[in-house]
């Protein structure tokens, strides 16, 4: 009987420990960042990354440290994860754990591409969109979706045109206004500049940004115009002949003539859910924000999503810890394996 005593005993202290393992190792697989003070103090903003080509892991954990440390919100920033090795790995596109902070998130900063996501981690997304909530879209969040057609989220597809009433476009289309198109820019030898547009030089958006001071070495994406009808295109997208900052409009044939829509707001409203408010920029590469301008102009679109005002001299984006921005590029094989990174080990500076 004692033997018996002491094999239950240990049975249960390794139970234990193994369930203190599997909490540790859960609790790596995100990043949860918790605001002191400031205006965003109590809510809550949920940023979701996975892509493979413009480092969204790198670009939305800085935005959730500028969000918290200068703004007081709390912020959970998830991830594409290797489910074995907990090491985020944008080229697993089925897993980003951590989504169910939408339950009660204020706003969703979006910003994955292609992926095909788990029943359950889709049914966290479905359901903070039919509560209307307000929605970031950056990038490739245009093509953030791409299930086949036996799947019950297919019509969150790119492109998606199927028999689904109000999900034309997929949720690039329905959502955020747009659904991928093209790039407009030459891709890597064309960068862009944001112009304020000229009819919402006052919005509460553009508060604090100088003409110029939006850059993004990402280049500008096509977009099908008109945009739907509520839109305001806030930000217009002007092709540079290079990749700096201070290069001349490109010349390259009719490319600025109209220029393309960079970052416009419209509502939403899925089938059978509320009204919802978004904010779409296609400039989203962590290289695009190294200018101030593309940083402030998203955090300013943060504010004026949930209703709170946004400072005359536009909102405080003061990079928090060390930026380095990886170049935006498809590495599958050089880059990624040898990331190894947990998130767990990206916290706050």
């Amino acid at each position: 009987m004692k033997t018996l005593y002491k094999s239950i005993a240990l049975l249960f202290i390794f139970s234990m420990g193994m369930g203190t393992v599997l909490a540790d190792h859960h609790k790596s697989l995100w990043n949860d960042y918790k605001g002191k003070a400031g205006p965003g103090k109590g809510k809550k903003i949920v940023l979701v990354s996975g892509d493979e080509e413009y480092r969204s892991e790198e670009a939305l954990p800085l935005l959730g440290k500028i969000l918290t440390k200068h703004h007081g919100f709390d912020c959970r920033v998830v991830y594409a994860i290797d489910a074995d090795t907990g090491y985020v790995n944008p080229n697993n596109r089925g897993n980003i754990p951590g989504l169910e902070a939408l339950k009660d998130a204020d706003l969703m900063i979006i910003a994955t591409r292609f992926r095909t996501l788990k029943d359950e981690q889709m049914q966290h997304i479905d359901d903070y969109l039919k509560r209307g909530g307000p929605v970031v879209g950056m990038r490739t969040a245009t093509h953030a979706f791409n299930f086949n057609g036996k799947s019950k989220w297919h019509h969150y597809s790119n492109g998606y045109g199927g028999p689904k009433k109000g999900w034309k476009g997929g949720f690039g289309g329905s959502i955020l206004g747009d659904f991928w198109k093209n790039h407009h820019g030459r891709h890597g030898g064309e960068s862009t500049r944001g112009i304020i547009h000229k009819d919402f030089k006052d919005h509460p958006i553009t508060r604090g940004i100088t003409e110029g001071s939006i850059w993004g070495p990402s280049d500008v994406y096509g977009v099908r115009l008109p945009l739907p009808k509520d839109t305001k295109t806030i930000i217009m997208g002007q092709v540079l002949k290079g990749m700096k900052k201070d290069d001349p409009p490109s010349e390259r044939g009719n490319v600025n003539s109209p220029m393309m829509p960079l970052g416009w707001t419209k509502s939403y409203q899925t089938p059978d859910g509320k009204k919802g408010k978004v904010f779409t920029t296609t400039l989203g590469a962590s290289t695009d924000l190294v200018a101030e301008g593309s940083r402030r102009m998203i955090v300013n679109a943060v504010y004026h999503l949930l209703g709170m005002e946004v400072p005359k001299s536009g909102t405080k984006v003061d990079i928090v810890g060390k930026f380095k921005p990886t170049k935006f590029s498809f590495k599958p094989k050089d880059y990624w394996p040898k990331l190894k990174i947990r998130p767990s080990q990206n916290k706050m500076d």
